[in-house]
């Protein structure tokens, strides 16, 4: 089975982050809110409280097939302060495991330069952090081992793309055709 951690903190964009959750969710990939903030409650940029599954120091994130990120801020710079989480991301990313990142929060890999040479896309106003990377507007784009979204409109078809990516284009479009979603191309 696909394991999925998403890492939260306080201050990210909700929506984002849960949006996504509940899509690998209903699709059967175990996913688990991981709290980098030292404890499980945490508030979002629009105060919106919930509490996460585990704390950062609980998991073995090498047990992980994606490593997520969502976005918001300050939720990105919370997560971009975090040691450990960045450490994991370098392994996960070395080992060739899937990382996904959201919003603002595309800038942390940008930063990290593992972009480098990639497509990626991100909120306007981060282009300059993806460092490396050829930037596009498209709403979700997967390069390699990588996959980036530009924000809270694009979250389902996020959450879609990890699950075709873990289970497969028909497991993704029965659960397209499931939550009612059609996105118009």
């Amino acid at each position: 089975m696909s394991k999925v951690f998403a890492f939260v903190a306080d201050g990210l964009e909700e929506v984002e982050c849960l949006a996504v959750v509940d899509v690998l969710r209903r699709s059967g990939v175990d996913t688990e809110l991981v709290s980098v903030m030292g404890r499980k409650d945490i508030t979002g940029a629009h105060r919106i409280h919930f509490q996460a599954d585990v704390l950062f120091e609980e998991v073995n994130t090498d047990e992980a097939d994606v490593l997520f990120l969502p976005g918001g801020m300050p939720g990105t710079s919370n997560l971009k302060a975090h040691e450990g989480l960045s450490e994991a991301i370098c392994r996960a990313n070395k080992q060739g495991r899937r990382l996904a990142a959201i919003c603002a929060a595309p800038s942390i890999l940008g930063e990290m330069d593992l972009l480098k040479g990639r497509t990626a896309t991100c909120y306007p106003g981060f282009e300059d952090m993806l460092h490396g990377a050829s930037h596009t507007l498209q709403g979700v784009v997967t390069d390699g081992n990588i996959t980036t979204a530009r924000g809270l409109g694009y979250a389902l078809d996020l959450g879609l793309e990890l699950v075709r990516l873990l289970l497969g284009s028909q497991h993704a479009a029965g659960l397209r055709a499931a939550i009612q979603y059609n996105q118009a191309k």
